[in-house]
This record gives structure tokens, sequence and C-alpha cells, in this order.
């Protein structure tokens, strides 16, 4: 029976030992898990603490559960060389950093001390200009010392990497947009002596071949004329390569409405062919001189590349239809329905339906494409109802209208034929007719046409019926309106608005109440209705012969395109200077810069009526 108890007992041994080695296991398996939770603590100036914070493999792996004691360790140890490499780059190469790791407390605390020293500064910069000849006589020379001037490193400044790298590519960019599309950096180096804190910069640029523009390829054309994109080209056979050109041609395109998409270019593919054609054939240059490019081919060796315009264009479809809905606490509730048809006869066809609580139009109109001379005519016929404040007016119109110019510089002539029908209650309906012809000039110079921050817009119209010709009452009208950004700080723009408008009539019955002027609303005078202020007419409020408005904002993007704004608005209208009393509104307003443009919600206080009116808007009008 001893032999028989002995043998449980030596089968038994081994398992306790196979527990504790699991449980162990367990254990460190759990610890492995867990981690090391440790805090890191960074000493150096505020502009570099960020990079470090964001760069650091010692910030990069902290709260990962693979990190243990020893990886710690080689973490810090590491740590003072990536710090020294990432301060490098603000332009300190002279550093003093050391690292530790305390583990005193219950969580180890990893400290980095940096002190950069000063910083190097630009010292000699050699910027070498290779090829820009001139071909043939008369051709303008390349102004080499502007160049120079404009180099964005100058000898003096800071050297940090990201503004060297800046530098270079606004190099490149400058040469290459005006008569040298393939001009390339062929060596760069940025030597730093540390002791010296300096950097000595040499680039070298070759200017490639001069190149002019060439004759208009056009790809993707199938419905509509070849004059639709003819007209609009300003690019003459011969003309100096300018990539500012082949932008504007390309904009003035994408205006017109025919293309979903187009695309400007230069085609390359001669001056492409021969560079390859070159790499194969080595050193078999006829003139025995490797350094000697040949030239494409059907290009003199000794005269510019004649480049090709290439112009690529989605049409788009022929017929389109669009319905919306919206809401503007100016006019109301809105349904809208559109039909464009670009093809009616060699003319565009554009028809609206616009209904609104106040106000509802319906109007179509022909366009002609762009003239060669840039002019775009267009004729066109409408009706539009209003129902503001007491005033019902229905007016008839048929208009010939004018406009050239740029998005910069708008210009306009409208001859129109109108009755309006003008009714207030309990007066009986009146009925005008007029036949004004209209001169409008808008002036815009902003730093972005949907996003401002900084310029102005001005706009003006001047016209009238000052012929006895299908017209009740002869009138000259002026009207001016301009709108200002400036930029206060880095964060905050100031907003500064205002307008004028005057009538010189015997008569103001007899003037259509579409030249007539009022005031109040989203883009006008906050604080009060859509057309509040005005003449009051038997309870009704209607347009009178002089306005003048002014408005002053501040906004504030705390969070970018996020902000905030607080604003004061003055103005009225009346039918003699002497009685234009002004109204006052002022409040607060929310502000979000929007793909499409500013949207804008504020809350008004109109101080004459001494009520708050919510508004809300999209964008900026002119």
């Amino acid at each position: 029976m001893s032999a028989a108890r002995s043998i449980p007992r030596r089968r038994l041994r081994p398992l306790p030992r196979l527990l504790m080695g699991i449980g162990a296991l367990l254990v460190a398996s759990s610890l492995h898990a867990q981690g090391i939770d440790y805090q890191v603590r960074i000493d150096a100036p505020r502009q570099l603490e960020s990079l470090l914070e964001d760069n650091l493999d010692l910030m990069r792996w902290r709260g990962n559960p693979k990190v243990d004691i020893e990886q710690l360790q080689r973490l810090v140890k590491e740590a003072p060389e990536q710090a020294r490499t990432l301060i490098a780059t603000e332009g300190y190469y002279s550093p003093k950093i050391s690292a530790g790791l305390d583990t005193a407390g219950g969580r180890p605390v990893a400290r980095l001390i940096v002190d950069p020293g000063e910083p190097v500064v630009v010292g000699d910069v050699d910027l070498v200009l290779q090829g820009f000849a001139e071909l043939g006589e008369g051709a303008a020379p390349f102004d080499a010392d502007a160049l120079r001037s404009r180099w964005q490193l100058p000898p003096g400044s800071r050297f940090r990497q990201a503004d060297w790298e800046d530098a270079k590519r606004a190099l490149l960019r400058e040469v290459t947009q005006v008569r040298f599309p393939r001009a390339r950096l062929v060596e760069t180096s940025a030597t730093v002596d540390p002791e010296a804190r300096s950097a000595a910069l040499h680039v070298v640029i070759d200017s490639g071949p001069e190149m002019h523009f060439g004759e208009l390829r056009i790809d993707g054309l199938k419905r509509y004329p070849r004059e639709v994109i003819t007209n609009l080209n300003r690019i003459d056979p011969g003309d100096t390569y300018s990539e500012a050109a082949l932008q504007g041609l390309q904009a003035r395109l994408q205006d017109t409405g025919y293309f979903s998409t187009v695309e400007v270019s230069v085609d390359l593919r001669a001056v492409l062919n021969a560079e390859l054609k070159e790499l194969k054939e080595g050193d078999g240059d006829p003139d025995g001189d490797p350094t000697t490019p040949e030239a494409p081919t059907g290009v003199a060796a000794d005269g510019p590349t004649v480049l090709p315009v290439l112009v690529r264009v989605t049409e788009n479809l022929q017929k389109n239809v669009e319905v919306g809905v919206g809401f503007s606490t100016d006019t109301g509730a809105r349904l809208s329905a559109s039909y464009d048809d670009l093809n009616v006869f060699g003319k565009r066809m554009k028809s609206d339906l616009i209904y609104e609580q106040k106000r509802q139009t319906v109007r179509t109109d022909f366009y002609w494409p762009t003239t060669a001379s840039g002019y775009n005519d267009s004729v066109g016929a409408g009706i539009e109802r209003n129902d503001v404040r007491g005033e019902i007016t229905t007016l008839a119109t048929v208009a010939a209208r004018r406009t050239w110019g740029s998005p910069l510089l708008e210009r306009s002539l409208t001859l129109e034929a109108l009755i309006e029908k003008r009714e207030v209650p309990p007066n009986p309906a009146t009925s005008t007719r007029s036949l004004p012809l209209t001169y409008s000039l808008t002036r815009r110079k902003l730093d972005s046409l949907i996003q401002p921050t900084n310029g102005y817009v001005f706009q003006g119209q001047l016209g009238g019926a000052l012929l006895p010709i299908l017209t009740d009452e002869k009138f000259l009208r002026l009207y001016l309106r301009a709108l200002m950004y400036k930029p206060l700080g880095p964060s905050g723009t100031l907003v500064l608005r205002g307008e004028f408008g005057a009538v010189a009539a015997k008569d103001k019955i007899g003037v259509p109440s579409t030249f007539l002027f009022r005031a109040g609303g989203d883009q006008s005078v906050r604080g009060y209705g859509y057309r509040e202020l005005g003449v009051r007419e038997n309870g009704a409020i209607v347009g009178g012969k002089y306005l003048a408005t002014a408005g002053v904002e501040y906004q504030y993007w705390f969070r970018p395109p996020w902000g905030v704004a607080v604003f004061y608005d003055i103005g009225n209208a009346a039918d003699k200077i002497g009685d234009l009393q002004p109204k006052s509104g002022f409040g607060l307003g929310a502000r979000w810069r929007s793909p499409v443009g500013p949207i804008n919600v504020d809350l008004a206080y109109g101080h004459a009526v001494k009520k708050a009116r919510l508004h809300f808007s999209l964008g900026f009008t002119f």
C-alpha cells in the first residue's frame, strides 16, 4: 500500500509549480497589457513646445499598452537627439538639451529641458540663373535683378527649413508663370555654420526654352458653335507664354454656363517628345556638344518654342430644369423653378418662375454668345408683382442689355420699356409708362470674391427717362453704393457700408416705383422690416426720391470659419433731403464662412420701432 501511495505523490508534485507558472505568466501579461502610465513635461520656448509635443516619439507612444519601463527609458534616451533634429528646422543648430526620467512617485515623469540658443540667420545668398537668353531683336530682356530682389529669404533673415522650401517654390513659381514654363531648379543647398550661426544658400535655376503661344485647339465641343470659345479668347498666336492668360480664358469659359468642366493649357507633347528623343540618343548631337538640346520638331533652334493652346471642355446638357424652396426674412417663403436651354436658334434661353410671399416674378431672357469684342448682349421680358408695406405694384418690362468687362470691373447699359400698375388702398390704381436708359458700373478690388476680408466694392448707376417717348414723367436717377473690408488684427475684420440715391423729377407720381428708394431689411438698415423705412402714404410705406444709409460692423473669427459680429446701421428714405431723419438699428450676429459664401444670422434692435428682429442673409449683394 505504501508503494501505491507513493505513485500519486510523485505525479502531484509538478502541479503546484505549473499553476504558479501560469499565474506568473498571467500577471506579467496583465502588466504588459496595461503598459506604463507616464507623464511628459517639456521645458522649452512656447514656439518650440508645440513642435516637440506633436513630433517626439516620447509623446506619440504615451498611453500605448506596449510600452514597458525599458522601452520608456529608451524613449527618454532618444528624445534629445530627436528634439535636436526638430528644432533645427526652426533655425536652432546649437541647442542645449537634457532629458531624464523621474520614477520616485507613483507615476513616472519624463522631463525634457531645451535651451535653443541663438537662431541661425541667412548669410550669403548665391542665386544663379542659367539660360534666360534674349531671342531675336527687340526681345524683352529678363529682369534678373528684380527676380533676385524678390527672393523671400534675404541675408539677415532667420533661417527656417519651412521658409527655405517656400522660398525655392516661390522662385520657381514666379519664373514659370511667364515665358519659361519649363524652368527647373537644378541645384540647391543650404550650408549651415552652427558656430557662426550663419547659413549660406546656393540656388541654381535653369529657365529652359522660352515659349510662346501658338494656334488654338478645341476638344469636346459638339453641340454649340465654335464662337462660344473663340470670341472669348484673348490669346493671339505669337504672344509670350503667360499662365495668367490661360487662367483668364478658363474663367471666362466657365462663366458662360455652356460647360460643366473647362481645362485650358498648352500642348507640351512636342517639347516632351523632343526631350525623350534627346535622352534616348544620348550624345548624338550634330554639333558635337552634348549640352546643346535638340529643338522640338517644327521649331527653329534660334527661336522660341511655340506651344498650341489647348481647350478641353465637357458640355452641359442643352436643357436643364431646376426647382427649389427657400426662405428669406425679407420676402418670406420661396418656391422657384427655372428652365435653361443653351441653344435656341444659337442663343441661350433662361426662364425663371419665383413665388415669394411678398414678391412674385416670371421672366424669360435670351443671351447671345459673347462677341469677339467682349460684349454680352441679351433681351428679355418679365412681370413682377410686389405687395410690400401696403403698396401693391405690378411691373411688366421688356429690356435689352449689353454688359462688358470682367468681375473686377463690370459695366452694363440697359434700355427698358415698362408699364407699372400701382395701388395704395383705398386710392384707385394708377398706371405709369416709362422708357429709361441706365448705365451701371461695378468695381471690385477684393482678396476673394466669395469670402472677402480685405478690399472694397463700389457700384454706381446713372440713368433715367429723359425723352417724352413712351414716358409719362421724365426723370433722372443716381444711385451709389460702397462696401469696404479692413482686417483688424489676425482675427478681426471691420466692414463699412454706405449708399446714396437721388431722383430728379417734377412729379414723383409718374416715376415707376422700382426707381424710387426705400430702406430696411437684411441688406439695408437691420432692426427694421423689408422696405419698412420710406414715405408714408395713406398708411402705406412707399418709395422716396432720396436715400441715405450707412453701417459699421466688426467681425471676430474666434474659430474660423466661425465668427461673431457687432454692428450699427443707420439710414432712411424720403421725398426731400431735409426729411431724411435717420433711423438706427444695432445688434449682434453669428457668422459662418460656408463654401458658397458667408452666412449671416443677426439679431437687431430697431431704435425707432423699439423691438428686435431676426435677419438672415447669404453672402453679400453686389
